[in-house]
């Protein structure tokens, strides 16, 4: 009789502290759900101030280094005799011509393949090496026409214009770099001393955690007793890159954080994440640390402890 009540006293106890420990564990989930609801409701929709779009200083050093070429080749606008003019300008200088490509929009750089008046698939710089192959070229991108009716004045201000335009294609770097440097300042601002660009290999345990996966770090803070590994981003568009950066830095955030003395930190922002919640949220129930840059004080208040 005695063991039937120790019994029942004893399975009476496992079922409280299992309803106790549910609870909590109802309670902490709720929480990070809640927690995880105000990160999304955070989030910015840019990071863009206005000298983001055009890098004009990038865009002026381009067309200086090709300006000589640029004038040289000035000479065939308004030519009633396009091949003479061609030909005028092989006898002086006929490297004039290797610049050609970028009249078209394009960065060949002996990369680029087209299809040429035969058919033939060449490199698009091959044309740029005689005076019938600078005439193939002219005639069938149209600029003999364009150059003829001088429909335009000076290649110079029109390069500046195609380089103006061929930037846009960098912004999404320079999203992530503007980001950077978001954080640079308000680390600076706190005065945390921070490095930038710093790879996994300086450290062997992290090596060893990693393995062959090399990983470059935006930024590296030692602290007095630990050292966070950090990186940031930020998405003010969709896409499956949010799938994979999720994925991947949930991947490598345990292994880091298994490291006595390490912790590896997320800084992202940006409405982009909105396509890619579900992805999100997976990550932030594994990684400790991620913030954004509304609540990037709550980790700059954890270093400063």
């Amino acid at each position: 009789m005695r063991q039937k009540i120790y019994l029942l006293m004893l399975f009476t106890k496992y079922i409280e502290f299992d309803t106790i420990k549910n609870g909590e564990f109802a309670t902490n989930k709720k929480s990070m759900a809640k927690d995880f609801n105000m990160f999304m409701s955070q989030l910015q929709e840019t990071n863009q101030t206005l000298d983001f779009f055009c890098d004009f200083d990038k865009i002026s050093q381009n067309v200086e280094d090709i300006k000589l070429s640029l004038c040289i080749l000035n000479s065939l606008i308004g030519s009633t005799d396009m091949r003479k003019s061609v030909e005028t300008i092989w006898k002086r200088d006929k490297t004039a011509f290797n610049v050609m490509d970028i009249l078209i929009a394009v960065r060949s750089e002996g990369k680029k393949k087209v299809l040429d008046s035969l058919g033939n698939c060449v490199v698009l710089d091959t044309l740029f090496e005689s005076v019938d192959g600078v005439m193939e070229f002219l005639d069938n991108t149209g600029l003999t026409e364009i150059f003829q009716s001088k429909r335009i004045n000076d290649l110079v201000d029109y390069v500046f214009g195609i380089e103006t335009g061929l930037d846009t294609n960098a912004r999404k770097n320079r999203s992530g770099h503007v980001m950077e440097g978001m954080v640079a300042r308000i680390l600076d601002k706190n005065c945390i001393s921070y490095r930038q660009e710093v790879y996994s290999s300086e450290w062997p345990e992290i090596t060893k955690v990693l393995g062959d996966d090399e990983k470059r770090f935006d930024f590296v803070i030692e602290g007095k007793d630990k050292n966070y590994l950090i990186e940031v981003n930020f998405y003010s568009g969709g896409g499956s890159k949010l799938n994979e950066v999720a994925r991947s830095y949930s991947d490598i955030a345990p292994k880091i954080n298994s490291v006595p003395g390490f912790e590896f930190v997320w800084i992202t922002d940006g409405i982009g994440w909105k396509s890619a919640r579900n992805k999100l949220q997976e990550a932030y129930s594994i990684i400790p640390s991620i913030y954004n840059l509304t609540d990037i004080q709550d980790f700059v208040n954890i270093i400063k402890m």
